[in-house]
């Protein structure tokens, strides 16, 4: 499977440990991340009419040293699922969304007409940081996450997308099932849990696999057996993509 992830840091994020996930279970899973850190669809779609070769290409978790363009990327390979995303600030605001994401997706399916629209899901900020309550203006992380589902939601079926991958969702279960931190800097993910909970996510979403004995791959930062398994049965609650419908 071929995955071309058109995001920023919360793309990299989800992606740092997808490859090495799949390879663990000998599957071949092959990942490109465009990076602009912080970049927002408006911004996506701006770089998409001026062909600017502003990303930084991310193969497979780790930087390339290349900067490509959306158009590059698209034509570089023939893709199998191709997902876009707001930048986090703005995720919660559906109105932000449109006219970009519309007409990034068209874009997509002109160039890429086989390949499967994915929209991934960011999440909420760390309970009682000045992230959450300052910048975003929110005061409690399901407060953001509640409008962050909604915007997405609203998103995804404007587009007709194939599917959501919930990361947003994850991150707030695993918080209520007893993991204390998800984030490094109290908007993105952790180095272990975080990166590797959202890798096991999109790897359920993307292959429509459970998780429940997946095997290990090493990861940036320790993760104890006890979150380990917290992590793998929260993915696992969590209902594949069908690429069947829409």
């Amino acid at each position: 499977m071929k995955v071309l992830a058109i995001g920023n840091s919360f793309s990299q994020d989800a992606t740092r440990y997808l490859h090495d996930l799949a390879r663990a279970e000998h599957e071949k899973i092959e990942v490109i991340n465009l990076y602009i850190g912080g970049c927002s669809l408006e911004r996506h779609y701006r770089n998409m009419l001026g062909d600017k070769a502003d990303y930084q290409l991310e193969c497979n978790g780790h930087q390339t040293g290349f900067f490509v363009s959306i158009k590059e990327a698209l034509l570089s390979r023939e893709w199998d699922v191709i997902t876009l995303q707001q930048a986090s600030p703005l995720s919660p605001k559906a109105a932000t969304y449109e006219p970009y994401l519309s007409e990034l997706a068209a874009y997509v399916r002109r160039m890429q007409p086989h390949a499967k629209l994915v929209i991934h899901q960011t999440w909420a900020y760390e309970e009682g940081s000045h992230r959450l309550l300052e910048i975003a203006g929110y005061p409690t992380p399901q407060s953001m996450m509640a409008d962050v589902k909604q915007a997405y939601e609203i998103a995804a079926k404007h587009v007709c997308a194939n599917g959501i991958i919930p990361s947003g969702e994850l991150f707030a279960k695993l918080c209520s099932s007893g993991i204390p931190k998800v984030h490094r800097d109290t908007f993105h993910a952790s180095l272990g849990l975080g990166r590797y909970a959202l890798g096991l996510l999109w790897y359920r979403c993307l292959l429509g696999k459970s998780v429940a004995d997946h095997a290990f791959c090493p990861l940036d930062e320790p993760i104890t057996d006890r979150e380990l398994a917290i992590v793998k049965a929260c993915v696992d609650s969590f209902d594949p993509i069908d690429f069947h419908t829409v």
